[in-house]
């Protein structure tokens, strides 16, 4: 034994309930371990017996091996957690044989398994009111992890914030949903004011009425407005405004539209997605231009009296949903001169359901206004492009692309479980409502989960006014809660995704109940869009955004990821490009609309639409289902285009109605169909 301890670096000692544990180390390698006991002596404290661990067992060996060893040791340590009694009865005996020892601070798990970690101040970790090494650290918080069955994504966000921090059990309270504002933070994104000479609006060049009505309101533009001016956008000439959430993109449209409706240059289209936003863009624009010129609204053919009340397709603006307008040109509708075209939220032109209808939409769109005068201007609008470039390209647009960000967003990430969810959103909206800004305002919320069944649950569990926000509330419903929002009556609204295309809340903090829309994970543009809503610069100093992940948590077995993995995914990924995809049906539905709106011009319409569409083998399936007869549409294949029928589900329907099966076994059919699609 003696020879193989012959060169020691650190004899290290730690008391145990009546004994004592020895690591001997050289170059921070274990070279022996044992227990040592002491007994008392006329002369002092010596000791008494000496084992050694060898393997599974312990080998006994003579007391005056202990000697030795501390003898040949270059420094002989104690750690900090022994007693008073017992460093005093060790230094006794060191003190017999002419020995010194240092008291250090060490890690008291690493000591009671055998092992010698002094700490410092720069490398301790504070766990349960005293202080441990880095790995042991990792290790209890490992077993946390386990126990609630994270994964990579967040494992490594609180092995970062445990390095940060210091202390495991702050780390350890975040997954029992605890809301210390330091570790619930993930990171923030600045705000950014790019360098943009403002363009006063007396210099403006604009029809008078118009005119007076702006320099009424603005002494200047914002600087996306003005950069848009400078880049022609009053000149006729076609954009792609892509820039955040509330830095002005929507005027540039308006004052592009507005002015050329005043000059005699033609009506002007506003398109949105949704309902909800339709309704809000046709009340705004009607109470800022009502006076100037008519407002009308035309949305979705499912949800409207086709024609009939409320629609004046003779009115100089037409705020519409995109199934709206399309609808209107499938079944040959006269929507007049129109002088430009504003489609909103462009970047919907990327999401696998909707994308290629509103691709369709603007190839549909652009072939109707090139039958009248052929020169419509085209603004396209959105906060949220991962392929700015290449998609202004596509649209033959000319960029504006503008980084500002007009307050500061802290993005926050904290673990819960679902029974936990609705405790916390109550603390975190509580905590919003209670505090003002600078300008006076409420801090006020708005809560995305994935249900429209889930929006009542939690609006009812929250202690403050909110209410549920979705497309299943009738018209007077949603105005209701609009108004009540914007008048600061209520602390929060809870959503589906909805509110993601722009609805005009101007909240202060966005929570997010879910990752997930329905029984999908959002894609990192559909999170932007989402947390863009939170700040708004003339209410708010700054926006905040939670995250309230459920670890381990999916909404549907198909679903690939869990929601801690998806958290850490959206928060650190890129932007997706925005390209239109196409299946089979797609491919179908929109080459079939095509013909029923352009005959034999339908090629063109395909070829210069963004995605690719597979033409000639959509042409083969056309012919097949019997829905067009050379270059026209048979009867069958009008009824499915003016309906917005997917080819399945087209056929599902009809073999319902031939086999005379009742009309609600063929409704589920059909959403049987599209749930496996």
């Amino acid at each position: 034994m003696s020879q193989q301890v012959s060169a020691v670096d650190t004899l290290f000692l730690h008391e145990r309930s009546d004994d004592y544990t020895v690591v001997v180390t050289r170059d921070n390698e274990r070279l022996l371990q044992a227990i040592l006991e002491l007994k008392e002596t006329n002369a002092g404290p010596r000791p008494a017996r000496f084992r050694v661990s060898e393997g599974s067992g312990e080998d006994l060996r003579r007391p005056e091996e202990f000697v030795d060893i501390a003898r040949r040791a270059t420094r002989i340590r104690i750690s900090e957690q022994t007693s008073r009694n017992g460093r005093d009865q060790i230094r006794s005996m060191l003190d017999g044989y002419q020995l010194g020892a240092k008291v250090v601070r060490t890690c008291r798990y690493c000591a009671s398994a055998g092992r010698y970690s002094p700490l410092t101040s720069e490398t301790d970790i504070r766990a349960d009111g005293e202080h441990i090494c880095l790995d042991c650290a990792k290790r209890e918080l490992e077993r946390e992890l386990n126990y609630r069955s994270l994964q990579s994504g967040a494992r490594e966000r609180l092995e970062d914030l445990l390095v940060e921090i210091g202390d495991l059990d702050r780390i350890v309270n975040l997954l029992k949903g605890r809301l210390d504002p330091e570790l619930t933070k993930f990171d923030e994104i600045s705000s950014t004011v790019d360098a943009v000479d403002p363009v006063p609006t007396d210099a403006l060049d604009l029809n008078p009425k118009l005119a007076s009505l702006i320099t009424e309101q603005f002494e200047q533009l914002l600087p996306v407005q003005s950069l848009a001016v400078r880049n022609g956008v009053l000149s006729g000439r076609d954009q792609l405004v892509v820039s955040a959430t509330a830095t002005g993109k929507t005027l540039i449209g308006e004052l592009a539209g507005i002015d050329r409706i005043l000059s005699g240059e033609g009506k002007m289209l506003f398109l949105v997605p949704l309902v909800a936003l339709a309704n809000q863009k046709h009340e705004q624009f009607d109470e800022a231009y009502g006076s100037l010129v008519d407002v009308t609204i035309r949305v979705g053919a499912s949800r409207i009296r086709d024609g009939g009340a409320g629609f004046n397709p003779g009115a100089d603006v037409i705020v519409g949903t995109y199934e709206g307008i399309d609808h209107a040109l499938r079944t040959g509708k006269d929507l007049g001169d129109i002088g430009t075209v504003v489609i909103d939220e462009v970047h919907t032109l990327g999401e696998t359901e909707r994308g290629h209808r509103l691709d369709g939409l603007i190839s549909r769109l652009k072939h109707y206004c090139e039958q009248d005068k052929g020169d419509t201007q085209w603004v396209y609008l959105s906060a949220t492009v991962g392929n700015p470039k290449q998609l202004a390209g596509a649209l033959d647009a000319t960029l504006i692309e503008f980084e500002e960000r007009p307050v500061p967003i802290e993005r926050h990430v904290t673990f819960t479980d679902g029974h936990d969810k609705s405790d916390i959103e109550n603390k975190l909206v509580r905590r919003a409502f209670d505090t003002k800004s600078s300008k006076d305002y409420r801090g006020q919320t708005i809560i995305f989960t994935n249900s429209r069944r889930r929006c009542h649950s939690i609006s009812r569990s929250l202690e403050y006014d909110s209410a549920p926000y979705h497309a299943g509330l009738d018209y007077k419903r949603r105005k209701t809660v609009e108004r009540k929002f914007a008048d600061q009556e209520l602390a929060a609204v809870v959503t589906t995704a909805a509110l993601a295309a722009g609805v005009d809340f101007p909240a202060s903090q966005v929570i997010f109940d879910s990752l997930a829309m329905g029984i999908e994970w959002l894609s990192v543009q559909e999170f932007s869009q989402m947390l863009g809503r939170a700040g708004r610069p003339d209410f708010h100093d700054e926006g905040t955004v939670y995250l309230l992940v459920e670890p381990d948590g999916t909404y549907h077995n198909s679903m690939g990821m869990t929601e801690d993995e998806v958290a850490f995914k959206l928060l650190k990924g890129e932007m997706e490009s925005v390209v239109t995809p196409y299946d089979e049906s797609a491919a179908v539905e929109e080459t079939l609309a095509n013909i029923v709106v352009a005959g034999r011009g339908a090629k063109r319409l395909n070829d210069r639409m963004i995605g690719d569409v597979p033409t000639k083998h959509a042409l083969g399936k056309l012919i097949q289902y019997d829905f067009i007869d050379g270059a026209t549409a048979t009867p069958l294949g009008r009824v499915i285009c003016r309906h917005f029928l997917a080819p399945k589900a087209a056929f599902v329907m009809l073999e319902g109605i031939r086999a005379g099966d009742d009309p609600y076994d063929i409704v589920g059919d059909i959403e049987l169909l599209e749930s496996e699609i």
